[in-house]
């Protein structure tokens, strides 16, 4: 992995996703996301990739869920891409942003309808009575709406992990791994090899 260190890791990135896209049964684009509640305490869960280049890495939630409420208090966060039938992996550090109103609404009218609708619907990590309660509140905004464009609820948006570190990770024979760390220095990145 040494030709990676004068790469761009953007562009070493695309190519391993390419590449997991290519390979991996099942959603290419699933990350786990760390975040860290007010009192420090962190919170990990998956999510999915939405959109990737040199300004970060995308994805859209509910911003009063709990990862919404925790990045918008402590805009930081950590992501992991773990391709296991590559044997490889990526992390990713640093601050977040929050995406324009006009990518949130090219994404999220990107969406299948009961995707929109159902993000209308959902009061994210909030308690639930029952499955029927949600049903029932999607079939409510269903037939309100009439067929009518869903509008994208204010509380509905994206955050871009800028990222400030981007290690680069590939299974080596008896835990001999490779790992390569890139780190933001201005507008140019350095790279430094890490041991196992």
């Amino acid at each position: 992995m040494d030709e990676l260190s004068a790469r761009n890791p953007f562009d070493v990135f695309q190519e391993w996703l390419a590449e997991a896209e290519a390979s991996e049964p099942n959603d290419p684009t699933a990350m786990s996301l760390a975040t860290v509640d007010a009192a420090g305490n962190p919170s990990v869960r998956m999510i999915l990739l939405k959109g990737v280049d040199e300004r970060g890495f995308a994805f859209y939630t509910n911003f009063e869920s709990r990862k919404g409420r925790e990045l918008l208090a402590c805009p930081r966060a950590a992501l992991c891409f773990h391709w296991k039938s590559l044997r490889k992996q990526v992390r990713i550090e640093g601050p977040v942003e929050i995406v324009s109103d006009a990518e949130a609404d090219a994404y999220f009218h990107s969406r299948a309808r009961v995707s929109q609708i159902g993000a209308v619907a959902s009061d994210q990590s909030r308690p639930l009575n029952s499955r029927a309660t949600l049903e029932a509140k999607v079939a409510e905004i269903e037939a309100k709406l009439k067929g009518a464009e869903v509008p994208r609820p204010p509380n509905w948006s994206g955050f871009r992990v800028v990222p400030q570190a981007i290690e680069f990770w590939k299974d080596g024979a008896f835990r001999l791994h490779d790992r390569i760390l890139f780190r933001r220095q201005g507008l140019d990145w350095t790279t430094e090899r890490l041991y196992p």
